[in-house]
């Protein structure tokens, strides 16, 4: 096999009167949520981030402009599953998804095991193949300051089949 390492990144604000969604999970943060387009999930736009870029594809970004009101609230777990079949479509599966949440607020552990869940569902990949973390980053930065919530992910995607050039 022919393998791909990805990377990807995506930051939103927080906000009052949005609500906070992670990993498609919904999280009581009293009424404060990422501000953004679509649901504003950054760790579902870091995990697709992180697959795109691994097949040379683009990002979030290309696929799903926030130009575009087709993706006004979208559901970031839909995008990822367009992600999958955009990867599938071009001779790729994924291998494994590593990411991390960064947030000073609130604390994530105890859903932690459900973003790992639906991820993988989307995927279609066994749950020992996704691994979700979160820390806090001790007070300093936009995160530690409650501003907002970063993540990061990694990945590694498989070639499976040729694509033959003409």
């Amino acid at each position: 096999m022919n393998f791909r390492i990805g990377h990807g990144y995506d930051v939103h604000k927080l906000q009052k009167g949005r609500e906070l969604i992670l990993g498609g999970v919904h999280i009581e943060n009293g009424g404060i949520g990422l501000l953004g387009h679509s649901d504003a999930d950054v760790l579902v736009h870091a995990v697709c981030d992180s697959l795109l870029g691994a097949a040379a594809l683009g990002d979030i970004g290309k696929h799903f402009p926030d130009t575009d009101e087709a993706y006004k609230n979208a559901d970031s777990m839909v995008l990822l599953s367009k992600v999958c079949d955009l990867l599938k479509q071009n001779g790729y599966s994924v291998g494994n998804i590593d990411a991390t949440i960064l947030a000073q607020s609130p604390k994530l552990a105890p859903y932690i095991a459900a973003m790992r869940a639906n991820i993988a569902k989307v995927c279609k990949i066994p749950l020992s193949d996704i691994s979700v973390k979160a820390t806090t980053e001790e007070g300093l930065g936009f995160t530690g300051a409650k501003e907002g919530i970063a993540a990061h992910s990694v990945c590694i995607i498989n070639k499976e089949k040729e694509i033959k050039f003409i």
